[in-house]
């Protein structure tokens, strides 16, 4: 009986904080010290009848920052950190080096603090990319394995090189291979076939990442920075960095620090889909070992019908042409569909990816599989 009581107490008081005080009009509820700080933080960001409650000097929000960091688990400190630049527009908070360095880093800060790149006073910006860097890094920890083993395996897969020199020789796929021809008097095998690793130190593919900078696309900006470097980062792989809006912006030079990367990327400009293709086809040198992936919502401010046509052509030259409507874990995006529709007649897939299946869709791009099946067996 006990217990349960306990349990009712517990259930009220949940449906106290998510209701608000107005639920609890005389107070019936009992809330302990605890409960009243979560209460209080919760009100202050969610009451509708208080609009700004955190007030506008810099020691209330930075108090606040520090109570849900106190009540709330890190995952619900983030909700709650978005929802308040949203809900009562405090990103002057991320113009705060005192205030950016209680800020609970993820993802959709990052893409904010990009956002706001322009209007970032200079005692900010290096406690921005401190941030910026914490995020990065724990990106990175998480996606460069698998992002690695699964480039390089494909292109182990994908070359077939007969006439290896000594330390191209893959010797475990050569000894399985010709085990039939063990010599016993010899105690040894003699390799009628010798398989190697491929062009060691030359680069097997050409990707180009053409990333759409508009503010819409701002969290797969920076997924797709850190896939970048990663890429980067391997002699197999020549890797570009594109990023556009109406304008063109390489930055392929900047991939050996991602936070410079992405400190290179102007969220919240238009769109070019057009001109940024147009881009990217003087970048190709070996079409038929080329994979270009378009990272776009594909809402085309310029000409549709050109973009179209350059689509059409770089296919047509040989070229692994994706669209990425979204590089996130936010699920389905807000996409034209009826763009996305004109490059499926032309083969060319339009889905969403999240990060952690970045890996394996470079292994199928590589090795030249079916995408639009691809695709069809990663959402069955």
């Amino acid at each position: 009986m006990l217990n349960f009581t306990r349990m009712e107490e517990f259930r009220l008081k949940k449906w106290r904080l998510i209701l608000g005080k107005q639920s609890d009009p005389e107070a019936e509820v009992g809330l302990d010290r605890d409960t009243i700080g979560m209460d209080n933080v919760l009100e202050a960001l969610y009451d509708n009848e208080r609009k700004g409650g955190l007030g506008a000097s810099s020691p209330n929000v930075n108090r606040w920052l520090g109570d849900i960091r106190q009540y709330f688990p890190t995952s619900v400190v983030q909700v709650m950190q978005k929802d308040a630049l949203e809900r009562l527009e405090l990103h002057r908070l991320l113009l705060e080096p005192e205030l950016l360095q209680l800020v609970e880093p993820d993802v959709s800060l990052v893409a904010t603090m990009l956002s706001l790149n322009k209007v970032m006073p200079a005692k900010t910006r290096e406690t921005a990319r401190i941030v910026i860097k914490k995020v990065v890094e724990e990106l990175e920890k998480k996606l460069r394995n698998p992002l690695r083993q699964a480039i390089e395996g494909a292109l182990s897969r994908s070359v077939r090189n007969r006439r290896p020199k000594l330390n191209e020789v893959d010797w475990n796929r050569t000894i399985r291979l010709n085990l039939k021809h063990y010599q016993a008097d010899y105690q040894t095998v003699i390799p009628e076939n010798i398989i190697g690793h491929g062009r060691k130190g030359q680069a097997l593919r050409q990707v180009i990442l053409l990333v759409d900078q508009s503010g819409s696309m701002a969290s797969s900006v920076v997924y797709a920075g850190v896939m970048g470097v990663i890429m980067a980062s391997l002699k197999s792989v020549r890797t570009h960095f594109v990023a556009f809006d109406t304008a063109v912006a390489d930055l392929t030079n900047e991939m050996k620090d991602p936070v410079d990367l992405l400190f290179g990327v102007q969220l919240g400009g238009g769109t070019d889909i057009n001109n940024a293709l147009g881009y990217a086809q003087t970048l190709i040198q070996t079409p038929s070992d080329t994979i270009l992936v378009l990272i776009s919502d594909l809402f085309e401010g310029g000409n549709q019908a050109e973009m179209i046509k350059k689509a059409a052509a770089i296919k047509a030259s040989g070229v692994n042409l994706i669209v990425l409507l979204a590089l996130d874990d936010k699920g389905a995006p807000s996409f034209d569909k009826a763009l996305a529709a004109s490059l499926a007649c032309l083969e060319i897939p339009s889905f969403a990816c999240t990060p952690d299946k970045f890996p394996e869709l470079m292994e199928a791009a590589i090795g030249k599989k079916d995408l639009i099946n691809w695709v069809g067996k990663l959402s069955g």
